[in-house]
């Protein structure tokens, strides 16, 4: 019995033992992680002897191909806070300097150690308490800094826009959002990142990289000056600048005629992809996105009916209408469906099998160049019927529709173009799967045929629209749009200098190019010729619900061309009322250099036209 106890005190002191010992080498790993494995305690003993103050770097300028400035940098002020060194702070006295009330002042400091809204956030570090301060707010606490232990003043820059206009294209800067902060390590709360246009697609480019002043404190936390002389001090290194492809007198001029009306208008020149002009409509000040009220302004936008913050240019997805009838005109050419001399009938439209299109009356019938000319509906529906109805070459309708697709895929269609700008939708180009479904695979050319006309399920953005007058202009190649020209002297990437040529042969892209300098001779854009160049053009009238889109694509000069465009008015009603017209002054400002006499007057009229949105007036 007396052995039995024995063994169970033995086992006893075993357990017990054991347990001890466990408790030791849990609490020996503990101390082991948080002394060498983790950096708090080293970032704590540090913070207590030495402040790291963060050195923003300049922000990279902007440009317009003409090397006129239109955003850069101005002087600006945060106030920072320490959490564990602001003791003893009279509150009140803090907030009438700052101009704030002390709920303001309690819900700032909440926010700031609510690590859900502010990652990585340390008492012993830095925080944004207050930013971009105005020079008078700066010096009135300046002058009382000492009395608010904790609180530092960090300088850095904010963006200011030395223009009204080309918001969509220069974006602007905002806050990080905690989405950032998850993505890229290189951003701390309170930072400033790239939110829209430019600003954002080459934030990696304009933002530099940060430095850092190291100072030493005394016992008491008081700053005593530079740590080892600053020989562990980083400089901050200055974004990178960029030179646009924009011409900003250009831009201005497109947004004074498209005030009042939702559309778009871009131009490119075709050799280079360069974007000219983008405007969207409505557009907004981008200097209502700079500084303090950034917020409030871009709540108010976002609240506004008319959508200023969509850039229309490249989200807006609209039906080309006619303009879409020289890509059907170069497919048929290279399927050998037509020829320049084969003509078709067009009575006031397409009619077939108790189908109508209908169209406006001219000359039947005709061939190609005419067709194109006068837009004539008929022609196209033909060309396609016959394209989709040829069984010796497309056994299936489906495979006609996919060789269809291809080409227009070739052409730019379908797919985002890659513009550096973010937000690029793809627009919409149908196949044959898209048909089968829904048509239960029961369909034919007849079924689609209103796409040989720019409708039906066919979408583009301005964007493309413009790209195609590229593509004819340059003979049957486009090269990547973009709206940076130059990154500080660095070549572009490859993808804004290939060229990307169609499935279409230059020969047939001259047939069309006839055929559009003939609507401006003696067709439906003959409001855009002039005597100083020769201008290539097509219309669209887009249908839609309330009133016909007007639109336009087109190219000068003829030959060695600079300019192509596409004008998009939403409700304008025919293409010639508005998009030949301000597409033609576009067109004249550019080449030209200015406007004449007679075209400005006509500029003033189109600033003074407004098209009342959903009640049809004008």
């Amino acid at each position: 019995m007396e052995n039995r106890k024995d063994y169970r005190l033995e086992k006893r002191k075993l357990v017990i033992g054991g347990a001890v010992v466990g408790v030791i080498l849990i609490f020996l790993g503990r101390l082991f992680a948080l002394q060498l494995m983790s950096e708090d305690y080293k970032r704590n003993a540090d913070s207590n002897a030495l402040l790291q103050q963060v050195q923003f770097p300049a922000r990279g300028a902007i440009s317009d191909r003409e090397g006129r400035l239109l955003v850069y940098n101005q002087p600006s002020y945060d106030i920072m806070v320490v959490m564990n060194e602001q003791k003893g702070v009279d509150t009140l006295d803090f907030c009438e300097t700052m101009g704030i009330d002390k709920a303001r002042y309690e819900q700032r400091m909440e926010e700031i150690k609510d690590r859900s809204r502010n990652p990585g956030y340390s008492s012993f570090t830095q925080q944004v308490f207050m930013s971009q301060l105005s020079t008078e707010e700066y010096s009135r606490f300046q002058e009382k800094m000492f009395l608010y232990p904790g609180f530092y003043v960090q300088k850095r820059t904010i963006r200011q826009y030395d223009c009204h206009s080309a918001a969509h294209i220069l974006g602007d800067v905002g806050e990080v959002s905690p989405a950032d902060l998850e993505e890229d390590d290189y951003y701390r709360s309170g930072d400033y990142i790239g939110k829209l246009g430019v600003e954002k697609s080459y934030e990696k480019e304009l933002r530099g990289v940060k430095g850092v002043r190291i100072l030493l404190r005394d016992a008491q936390g008081r700053l005593k000056g530079r740590y080892m002389d600053g020989a562990f001090d980083r400089q901050p290194v200055p974004g990178k600048n960029l030179t646009l492809s924009i011409d900003i007198e250009l831009q201005e001029l497109g947004e004074r005629l498209m005030k009042g009306k939702l559309g778009s208008i871009v131009a490119i020149e075709p050799s280079t992809g360069e974007i000219l002009c983008m405007v969207s409509s409505p557009s907004y000040d981008p200097n209502l996105l700079a500084g303090r009220e950034r917020g409030k302004n871009h709540l108010a936008l976002a609240a506004d009916p008319m959508k200023p913050l969509l850039n229309r240019a490249i989200m807006g997805q609209y039906p080309p209408g006619s303009t879409f009838k020289t890509s059907q005109a170069l497919t048929f050419l290279e399927e050998g469906i037509i020829t320049p001399s084969t003509s078709f009938p067009c009575s006031h439209g397409f009619h077939f099998r108790g189908l109508t299109v209908g169209c406006h009356g001219h000359a039947s019938p005709l061939a190609l160049l005419p067709a194109i000319g006068t837009s004539c509906n008929g022609y196209f529906c033909w060309g396609l019927y016959y394209m989709f109805g040829n069984r010796k070459k497309y056994p299936r309708v489906q495979d006609a529709m996919t060789r269809w697709k291809d080409y227009m895929v070739s052409m730019g269609f379908g797919y985002r173009l890659g513009v550096d700008l973010p937000g690029e939708k793809r627009g919409m180009i149908p196949n044959a799967d898209f048909y089968d479904k829904a048509y239960r695979g029961s369909w034919n050319g007849l079924t689609v045929i209103s796409i040989a006309i720019g409708q039906g399920e066919v979408n583009l953005t301005p964007l493309q629209i413009a790209n195609l007058g590229a593509t004819i202009a340059n003979r049957g190649y486009y090269i990547t749009p973009h709206v940076v020209k130059e990154v500080q002297g660095e070549p572009l990437d490859t993808a804004y200098t290939r060229r990307h040529y169609t499935m279409v042969s230059q020969r047939n892209y001259e047939t069309v190019v006839e055929g559009m300098r003939r609507a401006v001779t003696g067709g439906t854009c003959r409001v855009a010729d002039n005597p100083w160049y020769e201008v290539c053009g097509k219309t669209g009238t887009a249908q839609n619900r309330g009133h016909d889109h007007s639109a336009f694509m087109g190219f000068a000069p003829k030959d060695n061309p600079k300019i192509a465009v596409a004008v998009y008015v939403e409700n304008g009603g025919w293409g010639a009322t508005y998009g030949v017209p301000i597409g033609a002054l576009i067109m004249e400002k550019y080449i030209n250099g200015r406007l004449s006499e007679q075209s400005e007057e006509k500029a003033r009229q189109f600033e003074e036209k407004t098209i009342y949105y959903g009640s049809g007036e004008r």
